[in-house]
């Protein structure tokens, strides 16, 4: 196996896992704002 393909790989796979996690912590923000401003009804 060649070093280079695989440093590559998990440069590919470090950039995506890093979305993955942005995306989640985006997800959860959002569903925190709209609990936090979306409760009126009390």
């Amino acid at each position: 196996m060649n070093m280079d393909n695989l440093i590559g790989a998990f440069e590919i796979m470090g950039k995506g896992m890093l979305g993955i996690f942005t995306v989640i912590i985006l997800i959860t923000l959002v569903v925190l704002l709209m609990s936090k401003f979306g409760d009126d009804k009390k």
